[in-house]
């Protein structure tokens, strides 16, 4: 005898994998408090350390007008933000991630020490394709904000037709963990 599942229980069990991810993560980092924040101004989920903030403002890239809206939040000086904004034409986006990158790093008067590009589902449902990502690890100069220490900033930045995103875990080298920012970047999925 076969047991079917209730519909209504399939998106619970599609997100199991992702729940046991954040409970393990959350035994081993008590300080992380993640949760699941869905965006009202583009169509994405993600989890979060802690509570964030949203604002939105205009932005420049590379001669594109538009607004950037940040969801954002700091958990013992590591910031853990997505950014996302709606292009005019798709076709700017690749002008636009470019411009969003420099950005960044030049925020932290940094250098880029790894770049690569890769590829993530677009959606949860199968066979709707993959989307290409580029990720970056960059140094930057120590500041008040991190105590005089080094800085470090862990990027991705991509495109889904007319909107661009990037999601930034940044904070002292040496209190940024690999797997808050695994944990963080992997929760990322659109809705």
């Amino acid at each position: 005898m076969t047991a079917t599942v209730p519909h209504h229980m399939k998106p619970f069990l599609l997100r199991l994998p992702l729940i046991a991810v954040l409970a393990l993560t959350a035994a081993c980092s008590p300080k992380f408090d993640w949760r699941e924040i869905r965006s009202d101004n583009a169509a994405y989920i993600i989890a979060m350390p802690a509570k964030p903030a949203v604002f939105t403002r205009p932005i420049d890239l590379n001669g594109i007008a538009t607004a950037m809206t940040m969801t954002a939040t700091e958990v013992d000086g590591i910031t853990f933000a997505i950014g996302s904004a709606e292009l005019p034409e798709a076709t700017q986006a690749q002008t636009s991630l470019v411009a969003m990158k420099t950005a960044m790093v030049n925020n932290i008067r940094g250098t880029v020490r790894h770049e690569k590009t890769a590829t993530m589902p677009q959606s949860q449902n199968a066979g709707t394709g993959m989307l290409a990502y580029t990720e970056i690890l960059a140094s930057g100069a120590a500041d008040a904000a991190t105590n005089g220490q080094p800085r470090v900033l862990f990027a991705r930045f991509f495109a889904k037709d007319r909107h661009v995103y990037q999601l930034v875990v940044t904070g002292r080298e040496d209190a940024v963990q690999r797997d808050a920012v695994d944990t963080y970047f992997s929760s990322f999925r659109f809705n």
